[in-house]
């Protein structure tokens, strides 16, 4: 087991290391880390050995070609990604390639995670809850919104000592609640921020005791969503409650939203109010001093084909689809990472190519929204 965690001179390090290899923008500063513009995502696949197998080969590729955010979560192919993640990073450090200190790694905790494949029945759903979690006491049966989704605080206890079982580590970078919006279905919004405060206790605990750096939310539909959504959620009010717990030193300090070409909100939507101001997610973000990781880049790759011959003319010095549309996801404003689920070292040398090419400026990035709509 690891007993380090990405740091500002191992992170920066990291980066050096890329000098001349990597365009300038593709590492960012951020929460004093240096982080590369495109992590890896570990979502999509089959829950067998040979897909094990290949995470473990794209996560050492993508090491090898500059990519230092490896995004995980419990419940990804049933705790199989967070395990592929963990002993893929064992052996890279223990090869004395590269080091603990400069990786960055988040997973997420909140679904019933199962183990190793899908129950089979309603019955075997409410089985494993019951054993799982209600006779042990870490919670009762009604704390599960819509039979799956959890965020009280001995759940996510549970959940944070199973994740670093599984990824071998004593220490998590980022970790996240995810899609805390799923309470929403069934809780009034004052009840959520309510639980949400009692989750970030929870998580500034773990943080004094060395088990996380910072936490955060990764999210689907919450930040996205206009203010009159049952599902909407307000990063100022979410800021707040951290404040409230932790105050001005509290660790909410990142967000992971789907940002993609179908899916512009974060910069295209003035959701957020900051001081009386409608504002983008990004720009309330930015001023908030939360960092943003974009999931689904790509969309499970339904971006990887399908670009209007207009933007692909806009977005220079890529070969493909993929490739474009990564390279929108990584140079919106206010950005800091895009991640792309990459299973397979071949998809891993085709995105990381996008290194090699400086990030969109304003005024070229805007000029991309034009040609989308032409």
């Amino acid at each position: 087991m690891s007993h380090s965690r990405a740091t500002s001179p191992g992170t920066l390090r990291y980066s050096e290391r890329f000098n001349g290899r990597v365009a300038a923008g593709h590492f960012r500063e951020s929460q004093g880390l240096t982080l590369s513009s495109i992590g890896l995502g570990t979502y999509l696949g089959h829950f067998d050995d040979r897909t094990d197998e290949s995470y473990r080969s794209a996560i050492r590729r993508a090491l090898e070609l500059g990519s230092n955010v490896i995004d995980t979560a419990s419940n990804y192919r049933f705790q199989r990604s967070e395990r592929a993640v963990g002993s893929a990073i064992a052996e890279v450090v223990a090869g004395r390639t590269i080091s603990r200190d400069e990786i960055v790694v988040s997973t997420k905790g909140g679904y019933l995670p199962f183990d190793g494949g899908p129950p089979q029945s309603r019955e075997e759903i409410h089985d494993y809850i019951i054993d799982t979690f209600v006779k042990p006491g870490i919670c009762e049966e009604k704390d599960f919104v819509r039979g799956a989704h959890c965020m009280q605080p001995r759940f996510l206890e549970h959940q944070l000592a199973q994740s670093l079982r599984n990824l071998q580590l004593e220490t998590l970078d980022i970790y996240y609640i995810h899609n805390p919006e799923t309470q929403l279905a069934e809780i009034s919004a004052d009840e959520f921020y309510r639980r949400l405060a009692a989750a970030f206790e929870y998580l500034e605990t773990a943080v004094a005791s060395g088990k996380i750096s910072i936490y955060g939310t990764a999210t689907w539909g919450g930040f996205r969503e206009s203010p009159e959504s049952r599902e909407y959620v307000s990063l100022a009010r979410v800021v707040e409650t951290a404040r409230q717990v932790a105050g001005e030193d509290h660790h909410f300090k990142v967000v992971q939203l789907p940002y993609n070409l179908s899916m512009i909100e974060a910069f295209g939507f003035p959701n957020q109010v900051l001081n009386g101001k409608a504002v983008s997610f990004l720009e309330a973000a930015r001023s908030l001093g939360v960092t943003v990781m974009a999931s689904a880049s790509l969309l499970q790759a339904r971006l990887a084909h399908t670009l209007a011959p207009e933007l692909a003319e806009k977005l220079k010095g890529l070969l493909t689809d993929a490739q474009r549309a990564l390279q929108f996801a990584r140079s919106a404003p206010g950005l800091t990472t895009a991640l792309v689920g990459m299973s397979q070292v071949p998809h891993v040398e085709e995105n990381m190519r996008v290194s090699q090419v400086e990030p969109a400026d304003l005024k070229s990035y805007l000029e991309l929204f034009s040609a989308s709509s032409e």
